[in-house]
């Protein structure tokens, strides 16, 4: 690597993927795309979103109610679509997936299947920091159930004077809480600090005190390959407006191992969708779950919050989400190489320089002006995003960024700042 342009178009011109640019929108700045950085907080819509939601509408436009069973891609079975490239990137069996609600819905609904505290059984485990909403969720479900989160929750939080958790302090902690842990529910990565945890190593510890792993893959999904079923993972949850692109809103998924996936007496709050199909309608009191993944399904299929979803995945069909791994960890090693050249500003990367230890994420820890700083990146075309306190997070997501919009965002920083 080296600090010249020419490296990032020798770059994107070597990189078998460099035509997928083409296949999103972009934000426009000054008449040009804007170096859009944000993917870790909303993906890019793909060109051919359009189509897959006209598609719906014209079913819905031309046989109505007919389409559930009907049309193009009937809307019985639309979310069953999703189920093999989810699969593959998660390393789940197609049983073990379903798509349905959104994040912290389904965050809800697994953790009140898996959630059975006791009178020594009963506390959760989480990393401190989590995503807001991954800490109203735990603290309102242990309140659900009678306790006080301050004794329910147990918080690991990184060693004084460091940013991100070691693998051996979380494993030891899990260790220490012995059986009086129920569950480990974390963030796959960190939103803040981007750090991807060992999931695999978290899950087995998890197991042998005897408590469930959980998992909120919101920043993981897309971003990093898992092998959620051969690690044993109990249940994950995620949503897919982020390196999914599938748009504001848009449906969430959800893990459950087939160990209780595939046993109709795991408990579950019920809804018509998740009743055995050859049941549903007879329209009978009972609910029979169906002994996979969508069991957990609650209401009618959100067919027009999936569309942009399986627009997106026919891309990753065609990729596969270990090439797409192979060109992310180039492009946020060579953006991390010209962060460490810039001497013009002072900040620190509190993301792991390991890149098994993190996605397309790099967070930049400003002790002063982050806020200000991140506003004149915006000014000059630069779409990334702010949190507090003094984090500037940049995600080139490998399916539309460049190097070369990694050396602009370079240049940007070193000539105006």
């Amino acid at each position: 690597m080296n600090t010249l342009k020419s490296f990032a178009i020798e770059a994107d011109k070597n990189d078998p993927l460099a035509h997928y640019k083409d296949q999103f929108y972009f934000p426009q700045h000054e008449g040009k795309n804007a170096i859009y950085f944000c993917g870790n907080s909303l993906g890019l819509q793909p060109k051919k979103a359009a189509s897959y939601i006209e598609a719906e509408l014209e079913s819905w436009k031309s046989i109505a109610v007919g389409g559930y069973f009907g049309g193009k891609n009937p809307w019985l079975y639309y979310p069953d679509q999703c189920k093999p490239a989810l699969a593959a990137m998660i390393g789940a069996k197609e049983d073990e997936v379903t798509v349905m609600n959104a994040l912290t819905v389904n965050l809800h609904l697994m953790m009140l299947s898996f959630y059975k505290p006791t009178a020594v059984r009963f506390k959760i485990m989480m990393e401190a920091g989590a995503f807001p909403s991954d800490q109203y969720a735990i603290e309102t479900l242990v309140k659900h159930f009678g306790l006080n989160p301050t004794d329910a929750i147990i918080e690991i939080a990184p060693k004084e004077g460091e940013k991100t958790l070691h693998t051996s302090d979380i494993l030891d902690a899990i260790e220490a809480a012995g059986d009086s842990l129920a569950m480990v529910m974390f963030g796959g990565i960190n939103y803040y600090t981007g750090q991807f945890f060992d999931l695999s190593a978290i899950t087995e510890k998890a197991h042998a005190v005897g408590a469930i792993a959980g998992f909120d893959l919101a920043h993981v999904v897309g971003n990093i390959p898992l092998q959620l079923h051969d690690w044993k993972v109990d249940f994950a949850v995620w949503c897919s407006y982020k390196y999914l692109n599938a748009g504001p809103g848009a449906v969430g998924g959800a893990f459950v191992h087939e160990m209780h996936s595939g046993n109709i007496n795991t408990p579950r709050l019920a809804g018509w969708w998740g009743n055995e199909e050859k049941e549903r309608f007879k329209m009978e009191k009972g609910f029979i779950p169906k002994a996979n993944a969508n069991g957990w399904n609650l209401s009618t299929s959100q067919v027009f919050n999936t569309t942009a979803l399986n627009a997106s995945l026919s891309l990753y069909n065609e990729i596969g989400i270990e090439a797409l791994r192979n060109k992310s960890m180039l492009l946020t090693s060579y953006l991390e190489y010209l962060l460490c050249q810039l001497t013009n500003i002072s900040f620190e990367i509190i993301t792991p320089t390991n890149p098994s230890e993190r996605g397309a994420q790099l967070s930049l820890y400003f002790n002063t002006n982050g806020k200000a700083i991140h506003n004149k990146l915006i000014e000059s075309g630069v779409i990334v995003d702010y949190r507090e306190p003094g984090v500037i997070r940049v995600a080139p997501a490998p399916f539309y960024c460049s190097f070369e919009d990694v050396y602009r965002f370079y240049e940007i920083i070193k000539n105006n700042f």
